[in-house]
């Protein structure tokens, strides 16, 4: 039977599951070490929790095809499977939670990050309390992810990106900036996407102000300059939707270690709402096919998606995730 994952402001059972399950998973070891992804320092055992941060930074910086520039296309981001892959990530990770807490009911909640932003105050909104993710700072200081040295039981990040954008061990709190720039915080951008700029996402009429290529997923050269509904979801271009929440967030949502910060995936949930809902009105379709340039390896729509066994590990493909009804559905959709 298919979960119900909702609204994380609304769903207190959710919001508690989903935080005593992130802690469950920071405290539990695998069987890898750091040395086997190339982490330096000591061997360090890599917790389950943050093997899904280890795999979200390789994904983001393994260029596709190998020969390529992940900074023009790799294996999570700019590009089709932008989306296909974080749906893919978002599964496993619910996996993982309904397991630790022993509940295959349990669904990931979401945050519509629209609501907040079209408020004159986002960052006095209930998501960053001390009952829902905590507040700002560097390290944050209130919540249920606050790192205490003397604890070493508190949620703290171990692995992060160094300014070599290479990953390295640490061992301190989550940063945050939630709207304010540096010096004083950690963000990058001083607004969230509005109500408005979600239903921007969604216009395809031009009499109404509208962009018909929206009713398109994702159009040639399939990349950050791309027309269509992928990329003014992924935020490159239009008002910038998912990239503007990790700016406005800032500290640990910024680099490819972003998931770091447990909002990551309440972020990223509502994001796959959004394109659920979007494939509910334009239907279940994927671009670019198997006919195209082999420069698309990786974003092609039977190319195997990079899993958390490796960047060539065989996965999923993205016409696999089209349809993922049967797994779970939203509690509303746009």
């Amino acid at each position: 039977m298919a979960v119900v994952r909702r609204n994380v402001i609304t769903d207190l059972s959710a919001r508690d599951a989903y935080i005593r399950g992130v802690n469950l998973l920071k405290q539990e070891n695998t069987t890898l070490r750091t040395t086997a992804f190339g982490i330096p320092g000591p061997a360090a055992p890599v917790r389950t929790y943050d093997l899904f941060v280890i795999w979200h930074h390789r994904a983001m910086t393994t260029p596709v095809p190998p020969t390529g520039d992940w900074m023009v296309r790799n294996g999570a981001h700019r590009g089709p499977v932008f989306l296909p892959w974080h749906r893919v990530m978002l599964a496993y990770l619910e996996a993982n939670l309904q397991r630790v807490l022993d509940d295959p009911g349990f669904a990931l909640p979401y945050w519509d990050w629209s609501v907040d932003g079209s408020l004159p105050t986002p960052a006095g909104q209930p998501i960053w309390t001390e009952k829902w993710m905590g507040g700002p700072g560097n390290p944050i200081s209130t919540g249920p992810f606050v790192f205490k040295a003397a604890d070493p039981k508190s949620f703290r990040v171990r692995v992060e990106t160094d300014s070599s954008l290479r990953l390295v061990q640490a061992n301190r709190g989550l940063r945050r900036g939630l709207g304010t720039l540096p010096p004083l915080g950690t963000a990058s951008s001083t607004t969230l996407p509005t109500a408005l700029d979600v239903g921007a996402a969604f216009n395809t009429m031009p009499l109404l102000g509208g962009d018909p290529d929206l009713a398109t997923y994702d159009f040639a050269p399939w990349n950050a300059d791309s027309k269509g509904f992928r990329n003014r979801l992924e935020g490159f271009i239009g008002t910038g939707l998912h990239n503007q929440v990790h700016r406005w967030v800032g500290g640990d949502m910024g680099p490819a270690s972003s998931p770091n910060d447990p909002i990551f995936y309440l972020h990223h949930c509502n994001v796959d709402r959004l394109w659920e809902g979007w494939m509910q009105h334009h239907g279940r379709s994927y671009a670019p096919p198997m006919t195209a340039s082999p420069t698309l390896l990786g974003h092609r729509i039977d190319d195997p998606i990079v899993t958390p066994l490796g960047p060539t590990a065989p996965g999923g493909t993205p016409r696999l995730t089209l349809d993922f009804t049967t797994r779970y559905t939203y509690d509303l959709v746009p």
